[in-house]
Order: structure tokens, then sequence, then C-alpha cells
């Protein structure tokens, strides 16, 4: 699955201009033993005694007696309800009272004492009732004797329940009672007789349900033709943990099982699922069943289907798979830039991996309501429209750029993910890690002309900045409940997860990297796996490094020909024990800080865990096996040393001016360079800065200000260094410097210092103010020149640089008075709406503009214009248009409210309008979703006073126990109290560095 959160960030800042940019992207950390205290609170409140039933054998007979006899103990109490439907009793047994040691089970996880083996599934949606029912026959293998199955189910009605088969009894129907327990989303099926070890069953479930109103489960999403016509579809969206919304199952992804799926629809709507459809039966006159093909083995939450009327533009790939874009029919002429990709990178994909792709087709759909980027349902990924359609008319080089990877992202996962998944969620990042590095894998090979390469450090940052704080968690955590499984949707699993496979994959070489994961696909090929799995696959080949030939010897470890040298202090079987060096990366939070001083041909490394806050001291305890990369003043050639130790000293050739660690930014790691060791570095930015790459510029950029949160550098050292930026060209470190700058005057906004807050922006302006000016109107350049121009362009026009504004202004009054029709240049879009929206007119024009399908689009730039007005009752309106979702979608929601935080008019609204609305924001997109966290974090990671924290504390104390333990809360408060200590140190030496140097 792709978080939507900062897709637009892949190649550039946030788009919103000045008002939109907030500190380097947060979403999710959690302070785990608090988390756990309040998991074990739950348990507690639940009574989870071990049941009454439990794994005994119990006639049917029995069964009922008592159940009626304690059913009218506790109806008088009032703590139990039961309904009865077709003879099925389905009882209610909740946390509440006594009636919860009914449940024979009393874990989250469920047993293994009975497990899937086939899925026959029949569902039929009403798309006017806005209601679905539903037939399950479940084919489960008893592996220890039991009179209960224990199976997930949310919000469905079950009408019926049967188990089927067992010794010398295989066609024998048998009617089992149904049992509840909301609090962890299960249902308990009691046989009458146990079950045995060994046998087959089937179980037969009949259910109905409303189509969700969330954007989880099987839900409802709709969409206006051009013609005005509401239209409305059915889709599905189920990781993690929502395939029980839609039919009851064992919604785990350790148990897989095959499954055949049946819909039932209108004629004039159009059925998909995983895989194709092998026949079609007509019902009625106005009903049609769709038969689809058996799928392969498969986790739930892969599971999908939609019925809608959707249409299609297809082509075959290399090695003979259909490839089809699904959209709706207004759209469909949107397609064929992803329809190219997605051909592009599934051979890639088969190629590179060496095994087949499994199915026959590939379907990628656009919805009209998603709330995440996109899900990788194997044979049929699910997108936001703006993830998958591409207007060549309309849309920018950073739409082509996002789609491009977040196809290449989906696609990735049918081998990560689905072929090969996590046992559990707690190594989610073994999905999602590689999915988001192969991303870059891929795209280099397919698209080399997008340059994505050039982007991966930025994700690196994003990480980090989750990852300094406190509140970060081991990229392998335990998780056990719904939300606690949503929080691992966040940026340790997706970016930190790349960015210690890029790492690994420079340490090994790419062939022997290669090499391992394609045996870990083929050893796990349609099972599930845990991290060692990964670090097993990956020992027992060679790395080749190109100075050395290696070979396996007899001990399984590897051994090079040639003596290994003191710049590599790679001994044999340090380079071998992959397994031993990335656990130090996965199961602990954080990344190291490794400072080094140079004393003539010695240079004496130190690592410590990097971490922000008020603490005295950085944690012990943390050691990590750190593959440093350098270059120095006298050479470009890349050295390599392995730290495994607290401290270390590396031995160069010859004494040095300068050395610079982390080349290219491949390591996840940040430098601090003692005594000169800053001095010469930024002496070198400020004479030559192209001796090092962009990349490197950009790292010392992002490196350099953190040193500065921890106190390891003064502010004025940091600011120093950013004066090179007036002669800076290249996107990244462009991007860099104003990620660093520009949340430093957002900070003061909060604070009221408007002084040093506009000598700020004002020195920012004049940085980059030579290459605001070479910046041409159009659409020309490379993708990098055009993102670049974009990012400019926009912030300029919103810091009220003047011949930005004038230049737009011009733009924008020649669009109005042609009524929208003129083109515009696609990447100075941002910037002309940004300042048309500036006044009530124009901000009226823009929004007629945002509801017609032909903008469609361009909706993701209105928005931002539209929230960065200073009108704030145009900004109110906005957002509780998002919330009733008729007018603005409720899916763009979250970006909105975020948008909004960081305008200077809007932040108190949006807070104001965060508090007023959770409880309808959390049941809508779901607590511990990147969309709850992002919304958390985007409205108050500006906060910078101890008024505003105490709010904050305040009013996330006051909620639910559910909510209050959210990671991304915990996440908020560290963060503020974070901006307050950094302000408190260092607003005034900012304001006396302002003043000594100026541009």
């Amino acid at each position: 699955m792709k978080p939507s959160g900062r897709e637009v960030e892949l190649a550039a800042p946030p788009q919103g201009g000045d008002a939109a940019w907030a500190c380097p992207g947060l979403k999710r950390g959690g302070k785990t033993q608090s988390r756990q205290s309040f998991v074990r609170k739950q348990k507690e409140k639940a009574g989870m005694a071990a049941a009454f039933f439990t794994l005994q054998p119990v006639d049917q007979s029995a069964v009922l007696m008592k159940t009626l006899l304690l059913l009218s103990v506790l109806s008088i109490a009032g703590s139990v309800s039961s309904d009865h439907h077709s003879g099925t009793s389905e009882t209610d047994h909740t946390a509440s009272g006594n009636g919860s040691k009914l449940f024979p089970w009393d874990k989250m996880r469920l047993p293994k004492h009975v497990t899937p083996v086939h899925y026959d599934l029949l569902i039929h949606p009403n798309l006017t009732t806005l209601t679905f029912t539903g037939f399950a026959n479940i084919q489960v293998t008893v592996n220890q004797q039991t009179t209960s199955i224990i199976l997930h189910s949310k919000h469905l009605q079950i009408t019926k329940a049967t188990i089927q088969g067992g010794k010398g009894n295989s066609h024998a129907e048998t009617e089992v009672m149904v049992w509840k327990h909301p609090p962890f989303e299960q249902i308990a099926l009691l046989a009458s007789e146990p079950l045995q070890v060994g046998q087959n069953y089937t179980v037969h479930i009949e259910y109905s349900a409303n189509l969700s109103e969330s954007f989880h489960g099987f839900y409802k999403s709709s969409y206006r033709t051009q013609e005005g016509e509401v239209r409305v579809l059915a889709i599905t969206q189920f990781e993690p943990t929502a395939a029980r919304m839609a039919f009851p199952c064992f919604d785990e992804p350790s148990f897989k099982a095959q499954f055949s799926v049946k819909i039932r629809r209108e004629p004039k709507h159009l059925a998909l699922s995983n895989m194709p459809i092998v026949r079609s039966v007509n019902i009625s006159k106005w009903l049609v069943e769709d038969h689809f093909d058996v799928s392969v083995k498969m986790s739930t939450y892969l599971v999908a289907f939609i019925v809608s009327d959707f249409k299609s533009v297809s082509k075959m790939t290399r090695h003979g798979i259909k490839i089809s874009i699904y959209a709706v029919p207004d759209k469909i002429n949107q397609a064929d830039y992803a329809l190219d990709a997605a051909v592009k990178l599934l051979d890639f994909y088969e190629d590179y991996f060496s095994i087949p792709y499994p199915l026959p087709k590939q379907d990628l759909a656009a919805i009209p309501d998603f709330q995440s980027g996109a899900m990788e349902n194997w044979g049929l990924t699910t997108y936001r429209e703006s993830a998958l359609l591409y207007d060549s008319e309309k849309s920018s080089a950073s739409s082509k750029l996002w789609i491009t990877m977040i196809i290449a992202h989906e696609l990735a996962h049918q081998w990560f993910g689905n072929l090969v998944t996590m046992e559990w969620w707690d190594d989610l990042w073994l999905n999602e890690g590689f999915a988001k590095f192969m991303e870059y894998v891929s795209v280099s090979v397919t698209h080399p002309e997008l340059k994505v390469e050039d982007y991966f450090l930025g994700k690196c940052f994003d990480a980090m900045e989750v990852d300094a704080l406190n509140s970060s968690h081991p990229i392998s955590t335990p998780v056990e409940d719904p939300a606690q499984i949503l929080e691992m949707f966040d940026d340790v699993s997706y970016e930190k997860g790349a960015c210690i496979l890029n790492m690994l994959w420079n340490y090994l070489t790419a062939d022997v990297f290669k090499a391992g994961i394609v045996q870990y696909l083929r050893n796990y090929s349609y099972r599930n796996t845990k991290n060692e799995d990964l670090w097993n696959s990956l020992t027992n080949i060679c790395p080749v490094d190109g100075t050395h030939e290696s070979q396996l010897q007899s001990d399984g470890f590897c051994t090079r020909n040639q003596q290994t040298s003191s710049s590599s202090h790679w001994t044999r079987r340090e380079t071998l024990e992959v397994g031993t060096m990335m656990n130090t990366w996965t199961l602990q939070k954080g990344f190291p800080l490794i400072t080094v001083m140079a004393k003539g041909k010695n240079v004496y490394l130190r690592q410590e865990h990097y971490m922000k806050g008020s603490h005295s001291s950085p944690p012990t305890g943390y050691l990590w096996h750190v593959p440093l990369t350098y270059i120095t003043s006298k050479s470009d050639t890349v050295q390599r040393f392995l730290l495994t130790t607290k401290t270390d000293v590396l031995i160069l050739p010859e004494e040095v001016e300068w050395i610079k660690f982390n080349v290219g930014m491949n390591g996840y790691y940040i430098m601090h360079y003692e005594d000169d060791g800053w001095d010469n570095l930024i002496s070198l930015l400020k004479e030559n800065h192209t001796a090092i790459s962009s990349n490197d510029r950009a790292s010392l950029i992002n490196n350099v200000f953190q040193l500065v949160s921890i106190g390891k550098l003064s502010i004025s050292k940091a600011l120093d260094l950013t004066l090179y930026l007036n002669h800076e060209s290249q996107i990244m470190p462009v991007f860099q410097g104003m990620n660093e700058l520009i949340p430093m005057y957002k900070l003061m906004e909060k604070r009221d210092m408007h002084d040093v807050e506009n000598q700020l922006k004002e020195y920012i302006v004049n940085v980059f103010k030579n290459l605001i000016d070479k910046q041409s109107w159009n659409d020309e350049g490379s993708v990098s020149e055009r993102l670049l121009r974009n990012s400019l362009l926009l912030f300029a026009c919103a810091r009220k640089y003047q011949p930005c504004v004038d230049k737009a202004e011009e733009y924008f009054m020649k669009w109005k008075e042609s009524d929208g029709t003129l083109r515009l240049p696609n990447d100075v879009k941002a910037a002309v709406y940004a300042v048309g929206a500036q006044t009530v007119e124009g901000w009226d024009f823009l929004f007629s503009k945002y509801r017609l399908p032909s903008f469609n689009t361009e909706k993701n730039k209105i928005e931002v214009a539209l929230s960065i007005s200073r009108n704030k009752e145009k900004l109110q309106w906005l957002m509780d248009q998002g919330l009733l979702g008729d007018i603005v979608k409720t899916q763009d929601l979250p970006h909105i409210v975020v948008f909004v935080a960081k305008n200077p008019s809007g932040y108190h609204l949006a807070w104001k309008f965060l508090k007023e609305n959770w409880n309808k924001l959390a049941q809508k997109f779901e607590l511990g979703s990147h969309s709850i966290a992002g919304m958390v974090i985007g409205v108050t990671n500006q906060y910078s006073t101890r008024e505003q924290l105490a709010q904050v504390k305040e009013f996330f104390s006051s909620l639910d126990e559910k909510s209050s333990y959210l990671r991304c809360i915990q996440q908020a408060i560290e963060i503020i109290e974070e901006n307050i200590r950094w302000m408190d140190i260092n607003f005034e030496q900012i304001k006396l560095w302002l003043q000594n140097n100026k541009i």
C-alpha cells in the first residue's frame, strides 16, 4: 500500500508554497512502554479469561442448555445481547460484564487450530440501497482438536452458519451457534462435536452488511459525469485488517489460501477481481453473476473486487501478461501513460527477479474515492485517480514522476508482499521497504529520463525526521490491534526500510544483493517470512567489490584472494554476517551519529545514538554496524570502512585538507566533523561547491542543521554554510536548503516575532534570487529542471517577490479573461493559481474551475492555492466542504487541513477544525491511519510556544484511551517540545547572524 500523505514530495518540497511548507514530513512514532500498558488494560477490560467452551468436546444440546441459562441471567443485568437469524444464534460477547468469559478465545491473534485452504465467495452488492449480501464457503483443515472455529468478522450480520465434513460424515451439514467478540473483531463457530485433527471441513456462512461509508472494507464510491449525473460504484480496500468487513475470514497475513470469487451485478455494470472472469451467468434479466478464476494462494488483505461502470484500455507485455487500465468513462483518455509505464515495469520485474508473474492479467484501476495513494491487490491494483491518470496537455512533470513511481511500487509488491509475505505486521517493512526501494531500482532503468536516483536521499531525510525522536520505533516492532497495525504504515517502514536496503545494496554490491533477494523470493514463494529469512538468503552469497575476487569457503563464509586493505576494514567473517549487521538497523530505533576528527593521517571515529530532545546526554547501549564510505581532497575514489565498535581509527595514506563521509548519502547515518572539519567543508562549498556531488552537498546541508538540533554546532555555523546556496543550481541541494530554512520562520510566525521573521524571509529569497530570476515561464527542460521551476516560482510568489507576483498576476488575468481556456504552462500553474486566489474574486473563479471535470488533473494545485488564501471564511468553508464530501472529495480533506494549518491566517482554524471534528475524522479515516497521523502532525508541528503545547496536551488527554495512545500524538507533543527548546536556544543567534550577514 502506498500512503497518500507526501506523494508530490517525491521530488519537491510540499506543494503549497510558503504557507504550505512544514518542517520535513513526519507521520508516526510512539512510546512503546505506555502503548503496551494500554493493550494490557484493554485486555483486562475485555475480561478475556479462558473460555467456558474452549477446546472441550461438547454436544449441541449441552451448549444450548448452558447458553440459555447463562443468557437468562445475563439479560437481567443487561450485559449481553443475543440476535437470532434463520435458526442461527449470533451472540455478542463484548467486554462488558462477565459475559465475555463465554467467548472461547482470549487473544487478539487467531489460534492456529484451524487453517483455511480455500474460500468460495459470492458477493452481491446493491448500489441503490448501498447494502450487500454474501455467501462464504471456507474449506479448512483442523490442526488441533477443537469445538470452535475462531475467525474475523466486523459489521457483518450473519444469518446462517453451518459446518460440513469430517471423517465418515462428509455430506452432513450441521448448523452451528455463532458468538461475537466485537473488541477483537472475532466470531466463534461452536460445533456440536469436536473437529478432528487432520480432517477437512467446509464452513458455510450467509451474511449481509451495509457498504462502508469509510475508505476501508467494501465501500461506496461515487463520481459525477460531465453531464452532472452522480454514479455509484463499490470498491474494496482490505489492507491491513478490513477483509473481515466484506466476508468472514482468517484475516491475518499468514493464513494464506486460494479464493474463488463470484460477483452479482446489474448488466450495465462490470465486475473486476484478482483473477480473470471465466464465465458470466444471467440470473435474471436485471442480474448477472460473474465467476472469476481460482486465485493463487494469498493473504486475505490482497483480495479485491470492484463493481462499476469503468472503461478500460489494454496492452500485452513481452511475457504475455494482459495489462489493463480501468477508469471512469470520462477519464479513460488519460490512461495511456500509465498503461505504457505498467507494461515496461512489469516486464522489468519479471526479468530482474527471474520469476514469472504468476497471474494472466494485471489490472490497474483509478478509484474516485481512495484514502491511500494505491494498493497492491494481486492482479487488481487500485489507485487514486491522481496517482494513475495523466493528461499530457495539463499534467505537470511532478505528476508524471509520481505516477511512474507509484505504479512501480505496487507492481514490485506483486513479488515483495504478494508472492512472499511478512509473517505478521511487525515486519511490514519487508513488504513496504522493499517496494519503496524497488521503485528507484526499476524506474531508473525503465524511465532513465526521470533521473529518480537523484531524489532517493530525500526519502532518507524524511525517515530521519521521524527516527530522531524518542517516540520513534524499530523497523521491526511488535504490534497487535488494528490501530497499532495501521500505525506501522509510516516513514520508518517505508522510507527507512528502503534506505537501509539501499545501504545494504551498496555494501554487498548490486549483483550480490540481487542474487540474494532472488534467492529469497524463490525460497519463500507463496509463504510468509520474518526478518531473519531475508538475512539468511543474503548471507551465503559472495560480495564482489571490483578490486577483490571472492569465493565461498566450506565454512559458509567468503574470503578474498587478496589481503584485505586497511581502508576496507571488512574482515571475511564480518563481510558475510548480514544478519548480525542488519539486526542493528531493524531491531533498534533511531540511527547513529558518526563523529570524525582528523589528526594527520589518522581519522578518529566515534558513534552514538542521534536523538533530538532535551536529553542531557545521548542514550547509551546502542551500537550499529555502519558501512562507512568516504572521499577526500586527494581522491574522489570511494573508500570503505566497516565500523562495528563505539570507536575506531582509520588510517589514510596521506594527510588531506578535507574528508567527506557518507558518499552520495547512501548510508542511513549523519556525520559530525570535529575541530576544523566543518570549516574546511564550508570553505569548499564557497570556493568550489561542484568538487563534490549535488547529493553530497544536500547531505551536508541536512547534517549541519541536524547537529544544531542536538547542540553539536551553533545555528550560526549552519547559516554560514547556507551562504553558498547563492551559487547552487541543482535540485536536491536547493530543496534541502529550503526544507531547512523555511521551517525556521514558520516557528517564528507562531511566536509573533515578525521583525526577525521578515528578515529571515528576505534572506531566503535573496539566497535563491539569482536562480529564481533565471527561471523561464514555460515547460521546457528536464524533469528535474521543471520540478525546480515549479517550486521556486511558487515559493517566490508566495513570498511576494515582486517580479514573480507581477508575472503570475499577468498570467492569471489573461487566463481568467479567457474563462479558463487559455493554456497555461503546467510548471507555472501552481504559482499563478496561488497569486490569483489572494483576492475574493480570484478565489471564487478558481473554485468554479475546480468543480469542472475538465480540471480534474489540476485539483491538487487548485486545492493548494485555495488553502493559502488570507480569507478565513474561505478557509473554513473549504474544510467544511471537504468533510461533507460532495463538492470537495473527503479523500482530499487531510491534505487541505494541513495546507490550511501552514497558512498564517489559517493555523488556528485548522486546529479548531481538528478538535471539533475528531470523532467524525476518526470514523472516516480510522485511528492509526496515515491520514489521521498526517493531520495531527501537520496541524501542530510548527507550534513553538508553551501555550500551544498545553492546548495540544489538554485536548488529546481528554480523548478516550484508544485515541490518546496513538503514536502520532506522542510524536506531535515531542515535536512541539523540541520546537520550543530549539527556539529558546537559537532565536537570538539567528537575529544576530541576520544583522551581520546580508546578500
